[in-house]
């Protein structure tokens, strides 16, 4: 990863403290190297989906982190993500169960409308993207926090199944995605030890499901104790 990349963006901070037990909602925070399956497995869950990407400052943007090459932005550096939103749109999901979110268009770098996000009422969702892990602290702190997981798999296997999604979804142009996939190869096991730095648990897909299952339950029997004790 870049020195961009290794740069720790300020810790996002929720707009009014949270009250322990306050928020009937919490969130499973999903991270991992970008081509690791974190947005299959999220299908996969059955759980309501918070999608990080979309916090992606857009192209124009002039705080955008460079690539020390001239390689244009670097979108794998956390500074090209805009954290302060993404953790403000976790805690209104957490308080009230819904939320207005961007809707990001990766191949033109440009947020292209908006969307309600609307839980119906689920006790758990999950929050995933490259980013997640620096959403961490924020939420722990705010008691909004089931679990922060951190998917992974062998370099070369990531590095096929990402440039194979990006070209068949043309994200970027192709060279630039050769040149991505290259660095990102490089940069994998950096990648996931700044996650666990962070406060992610490691772990394959098939624990990752485990341990959805485990804080869902936990979360399912929480709000029933909460509708006993209403």
């Amino acid at each position: 990863m870049t020195s961009d990349s290794a740069t720790r963006p300020p810790s996002p901070a929720l707009s009014t403290p949270v009250e322990p037990g306050g928020a009937r909602t919490r969130v499973v925070l999903l991270t991992g190297p970008s081509g690791t399956g974190k947005t299959s497995l999220a299908a996969h869950s059955g759980l309501p989906v918070l999608r990080l990407d979309d916090f992606y400052k857009e192209g124009t943007d002039p705080t955008l982190p460079q690539l020390p090459d001239g390689g244009g932005a670097d979108w794998d550096s956390p500074l090209s993500w805009d954290a302060a939103a993404a953790v403000a749109a976790i805690e209104a999901l957490c308080r009230t169960g819904r939320t207005n979110v961007p809707v990001y268009d990766i191949s033109l770098s440009a947020r292209v409308g908006a969307a309600e996000l609307d839980l119906r009422g689920a006790p758990l969702f999950i929050a995933e993207g490259i980013f997640a892990a620096d959403a961490i602290a924020a939420c722990r702190a705010a008691g909004l926090l089931a679990d922060a997981l951190c998917l992974r798999g062998h370099p070369v296997t990531t590095f096929h199944r990402r440039l194979r999604r990006d070209l068949r979804e043309a994200r970027k142009p192709f060279l630039y995605l050769i040149r991505r996939g290259l660095r990102l190869l490089r940069a994998e096991r950096s990648v996931v030890a700044r996650h666990i730095a962070l406060g992610a648990h490691p772990c394959a897909r098939p624990e990752a499901l485990v341990r959805l299952s485990a804080a869902g339950a936990a979360r399912a029997a929480a709000a029933r104790r909460s509708a006993v004790g209403s």
